[in-house]
């Protein structure tokens, strides 16, 4: 990206030289470079700069002046030389040969041709000096999380390779946002005050050791809040130098350069392409054994609630190769389980191999009972169908996904959940409320009913499955009655774990346009603790039911409470597990005696204890993810085989 400006006598705003040329002959041109006190500044591709300046110390008398300024990736020798004539307006101006100074059109078109020309030199580009630490934060869901990732990988491309641990210490900050509820953008606001104040004291921070910054910091606004309040953020007492929605993080370089300039930098444009697929991102957690793999972005749902379709767009799904391909990487990094990500994450469809339209939702198939008011225009590959590729491809890597829509779950899906060993059986299915009439408002797509329906043919296919779910209490119209519904619901399901929250009203909603919210604070927070009050009782005597049994855990690192002695980790169903750290057998032979399990190992763990939240027990052994399952299908046709000839 490179463009010309012209400064002219007694202003300070730079005039874009092709605006110039588009809107004045040349003769205007030149009677302007004839100013005194005029300048060029030329931005090259390159990251240099040149300016060429017209200054006069006398009336009588001017000369010109070219000026380069490179940055340390090119050699000192490295120059670039621009002349303007100034023979006929300047008769008295000594040249040693007038008749080779280039004219005006010689200039213009000299500049363009030898701006083409310029590059760096590569032999110096191990001398390129940082342009800046970073830090960030993140809020909100798994999706902001893989995302900063994202935006870390595009930043190291740009230059922006140190990452630091406190805002104290970077030249640019990113606070990557969440818009669903209020109380995520309250706390947005409290820490953005936070750094208005590192930039606005920044001299007298540094002064006295509070901060260590080579300047200013930038702040940057990313994810949904940026493209929800972008107006607002931006006209923030000058709090803000940049804001980014969730699709354009690829202009993140660009937006801060122009920050430079005294520019704001804003792009909150939403697409219908972008999925990062290219990206390989940069993870946060470096010696993690778990990872997020993004494989959707957007919401086609459009629930009455729901702010995501506005600040995420439509859905786009990553072709199937892709996601193989980062996997892959994953895998070869270390890691042992990967969740995949997407707003309707089972509403996956890679089109990218359809060459032809159908009818809208020919061959879309919902779960019984479910519809929605958005149809599928092609169908490509779906979900389970990618779940069956990276099992089979990456058999001793387990896999989880979230956040699906219940109306996505096919048999097909279902019946793949259960037959796959490393498909982990935990099934998010948001039910938001157990009244029908609530979930026609809300435009939810399903009834109570056939709610409970899919709930029952989820068991029936995968019996020893985990159900989670999302719940909103105190929506629009929302009456004592429909409220029981929600608190009989929890209690017929039986959840492993659920989110819980008020209802918090977002602009743009079609709650926001159509409904008012009419339930009191007070309403919605004594219904809130009532929800949450049987909800303990519901998940207490789903991780009860695990004491005794033998189970697989992923061991993820220490266990914070017990760091020297005890290890946590995670089992098929997602129930967090600790453990006394003590020698156990090793599956493979080869390493002879027994061995402490270490983070990244699969460890068979008897269940003792349960705190209905969490699980506690002893480690058996250390083993594989297909050989413990391999042993468990031999116990149990062993046991069929018993009870068959005591009968």
């Amino acid at each position: 990206m490179y463009g010309l400006s012209i400064t002219p006598k007694g202003s300070n705003h730079r005039i874009p030289w092709l605006a110039l040329v588009m809107a004045s002959p040349l003769s205007s041109l030149s009677s302007i470079l004839s100013q005194h006190h005029c300048a060029i500044r030329i931005r090259l591709p390159t990251r240099c700069c040149v300016s060429i300046q017209s200054f006069s110390a006398k009336p009588h008398l001017s000369s010109s002046r070219c000026l380069l300024r490179t940055p340390p990736s090119f050699r000192p020798g490295f120059s670039l030389i621009f002349s303007r004539k100034f023979s006929q307006s300047h008769p008295n101006l000594p040249l040693s040969n007038k008749s080779e100074v280039p004219s005006l059109h010689s200039f213009i078109a000299q500049a363009a041709l030898t701006i083409s020309e310029v590059q760096p030199d590569p032999a110096s580009a191990s001398e390129i000096l940082p342009k800046g630490r970073i830090y960030h934060e993140t809020y909100g869901c798994q999706m902001n999380i893989n995302d900063m990732e994202i935006v870390l990988s595009i930043m190291k491309k740009a230059g922006y390779d140190e990452v630091v641990e406190v805002p104290e210490s970077a030249e640019v900050i990113f606070i990557n946002t969440c818009a669903i509820r209020d109380n995520a953008e309250q706390r947005v606001w409290q820490r953005l005050n936070y750094f208005w104040f590192l930039k606005r004291h920044w001299k007298s921070n540094v002064s006295i050791g509070r901060a260590d910054s080579l300047r200013p910091p930038k702040v940057v606004v990313l994810g949904c809040m940026a493209e929800r309040l972008k107006d607002k953020i931006l006209d923030a007492d000058k709090m803000v130098d940049v804001v980014c929605g969730p699709d354009a993080y690829r202009d993140l370089p660009r937006l801060l350069e122009e920050v430079d300039y005294g520019q704001k930098g804003i792009n909150t444009l939403l697409s219908l392409e972008e999925t990062y697929a290219d990206i390989s991102p940069v993870r946060i957690s470096k010696n993690s054994v778990t990872a997020f793999v993004s494989i959707m972005r957007g919401c086609n749902n459009m629930c009455s609630f729901c702010i995501v379709p506005f600040t995420r767009g439509r859905e786009r799904s990553r072709p199937v190769e892709s996601i193989v391909r980062e996997v892959a990487e994953l895998w070869k990094e270390g890691v042992k389980e990967v969740m995949l990500l997407g707003q309707n994450v089972n509403s996956y469809n890679d089109a990218s191999g359809v060459d032809k339209e159908v009818e809208p939702g020919a061959n879309w198939i919902y779960s019984e009972g479910f519809s929605s008011k958005c149809k599928v225009n092609k169908t490509g590959l779906r979900f389970s169908d990618l779940l069956d590729r990276l099992s089979t491809e990456f058999p001793e890597m387990r896999f989880r996904y979230t956040s699906p829509h219940p109306k996505d779950y096919p048999d097909e899906l279902l019946y793949l959940m259960r037959d796959r060993y490393n498909i982990c059986k935990s099934i998010h299915l948001p039910a938001q409320t157990g009244s029908s009439t609530v979930l026609e408002r809300m435009r939810r797509g399903y009834t109570r009913e056939a709610y409970l329906d899919l709930v029952n043919k989820i068991r029936r296919i995968i019996p020893d499955v985990g159900i989670t779910s999302d719940f909103i209490c105190g929506f629009c119209g929302e009456t004592e009655e429909e409220h029981g519904d929600t608190i009989s619901l929890i209690k017929a399901v039986g959840y492993d774990m659920a989110y819980m929250f008020a209802y918090s009203m977002r602009e743009k909603t079609h709650a926001h346009r159509n409904y008012v919210d009419d339930v009191s604070d007070n309403i919605k927070q004594r219904r809130l603790a009532e929800i949450i009050e049987v909800f303990r009782d519901s998940t207490g005597q789903c991780f009860d039911s695990q004491i005794g049994t033998v189970q697989l855990v992923l061991v993820e690192g220490p266990n914070k409470r017990a760091p020297d002695s005890e290890l946590i980790g995670k089992t098929d169903r997602g129930h967090r597990v600790s453990f006394k750290i003590t020698p156990v057998p090793h599956w493979d032979d080869a390493v002879g005696g027994n061995q402490n399990p270490g983070v990244g190992d699969f460890v068979e763990v008897r269940i003792l204890t349960s705190t209905r939240a969490s699980l506690y027990g002893e480690a058996l052994a250390i083993t594989k993810l297909s050989l413990f399952y391999s042993n468990v299908d031999e116990a149990i046709a062993d046991e069929q085989n018993l009870k068959s000839s005591c009968l």
